[in-house]
């Protein structure tokens, strides 16, 4: 739907023209997408971290040459998991009356919640297969995941989706793709960006180098990190316009964060109980 143009008291805001693409290549939506580039990046640190971690023995247990077989392992589960996250919990319908749009990835559609369902599983089969302890595996990984979140929702700003509330702060942003009347936005893909992001890849990061959980309790790092996640999506959730129908007067994204909360806690006190020698 073509925007319409906004009120002169609109005329101060910035209105989003940004590009989804880096290059694109003629007039068919076929090109280099910097959604594609912010998974490309997200999984670049990962991998970098892990490799770094790779050479500290005292704290990772994963050897340097099956950082990229993990790193295989992980990139799958979240792309298989996000995918079918986004319509299992956010259209479900479309899932049984188009299933072939499951597959039509190009044209977006991800959920952070079922990304973390998919590496839960990716990380699982891992640690079975090569006899390494599940929840340090569940550790290392909840010790990088934030750098992703970050650059998929700066990528989600730049392609102007999952827009905020309206909003007549001095930063708020005409979206020409919200729904109409086009009024000014809280850009909360970059809240989000800061606090899934910087705010959580730098509480993971203190927790790793600044604690000894992850030698003497496997499992807690990963458990905070979800906790963590839950509040600070909870908290972006304010600023962000629910992007589908409400669960129990709750936006999705707050629901689900809930469950996300409450599992974390769990692990938490299943670490805490399970003594180390038992762990896996």
């Amino acid at each position: 739907m073509p925007a319409i143009a906004p009120p002169l008291r609109f005329l101060a805001y910035w209105t989003h023209d940004l590009s989804p693409f880096l290059l694109r290549f003629g007039e068919e939506g076929f090109g280099i997408r910097y959604y594609g580039l912010a998974y490309l990046l997200g999984f670049g640190v990962a991998a970098w971290l892990l490799y770094f971690y790779a050479r500290r023995s005292d704290r990772s247990a994963l050897p340097p040459a099956l950082v990229a077989d993990f790193m295989t392992a992980l990139v799958v589960g979240v792309m298989v998991g996000g995918r079918l996250g986004y319509f299992l919990l956010y259209q479900p319908e479309l899932l049984f009356s188009e299933p072939v749009a499951l597959l039509r990835v190009w044209e977006g559609g991800m959920a952070s919640h079922g990304g973390f369902v998919g590496v839960v599983l990716a990380t699982w089969w891992f640690a079975r297969r090569h006899g390494i302890a599940f929840l340090h595996l569940g550790d290392l990984v909840a010790s990088v995941a934030a750098a992703g979140l970050f650059f998929g929702r700066v990528a989600n700003f730049i392609n102007g989706e999952l827009w905020g509330k309206p909003s007549a702060v001095a930063w708020a942003v005409l979206f020409p793709e919200s729904p109409l009347p086009l009024v000014p936005r809280h850009p909360s893909q970059l809240y989000a960006a800061a606090l899934e992001g910087l705010v959580l890849l730098a509480f993971a990061q203190w927790r790793f180098w600044r604690s000894e959980r992850v030698k003497t309790t496997p499992g807690r790092l990963g458990g905070e990190f979800l906790v963590a996640y839950a509040l600070l999506r909870i908290v972006g959730e304010v600023f962000r316009e629910p992007d589908a129908s409400l669960i129990l007067g709750l936006s999705r994204g707050t629901f689900y964060s809930l469950l996300t909360a409450a599992a974390g806690l769990g692990l938490i006190g299943f670490c805490h109980k399970t003594p180390l020698h038992k762990k896996s």
